[in-house]
């Protein structure tokens, strides 16, 4: 009779450790969630995505916003993250659309204060349609505003504009002086590129 060889299987699932998943401290620093890992150093790099909701449980509309942090330093079980971007949800931004209006959007590309290179997509909605000539007024409204926002801020201080909401506001102030809006806001915000070299931002397709 022929012995076999009993061959031990490695139980891969009890040798990865977890992390607990942490929030830029301009957001709270709150744990986004836990994730398992073999290898803590490969966990940087990794992108989280979740919800305005999720993060501040206040207005069950901020579901509409999605935000993606990126893990950038592990440090024993916890991994400090930074914030890749946030955009509408595709749902919310196709409720938008109206007939017998004009949406105008606007892409351009920042560098805050400390080094940081950020792309906003304005997007705005108006009450009647509009002729080129107030599209551009628009557009070179919120290029001012969010212009002088990134030369006088940090990137932790734009992106909390951006997210909560400040920003659109202030947007608003201006281009209302040009033709009344239904809506005018941040479709989106990426992170391009970080002013700190140890930080290294990973390039992450997000949906249009």
């Amino acid at each position: 009779m022929v012995k076999t060889k009993k061959v031990k299987v490695k139980d891969k699932w009890r040798e990865k450790r977890w992390l607990m998943v942490e929030a830029p401290e301009s957001f709270g620093g709150m744990v986004l969630a836990s994730i398992p890992t073999t290898d803590p150093d490969k966990a940087v790099g990794r992108v989280l995505e979740t919800t305005l909701f999720d993060l501040l449980k206040q207005d069950i509309q901020q579901y509409t916003i999605k935000l993606y942090f990126q893990i950038v330093k592990v440090e024993g079980d916890r991994a400090f993250t930074i914030l890749k971007g946030q955009e509408y949800s595709r749902d919310y931004l196709r409720s938008l659309v109206r007939r017998g209006s004009s949406m105008v959007n606007m892409i351009r590309d920042y560098t805050t204060k400390d080094g940081f290179k950020v792309r906003v997509y304005v997007v705005a909605f108006t009450q009647f349609r509009i002729n080129s000539s107030r599209k551009r007024g628009i557009r070179e409204a919120a290029d001012k505003v969010v212009s002088d926002k990134a030369k006088n801020m940090t990137y932790d201080q734009f992106s909390q504009e951006v997210v909560y909401g400040k920003m659109a506001t202030d947007i608003l102030s201006e281009a209302k002086k040009i033709t009344p809006l239904r809506h005018i806001g941040i479709r989106k915000m990426k992170l391009i590129s970080s002013g700190k070299p140890e930080i290294k931002v990973e390039q992450v397709t997000q949906t249009a």
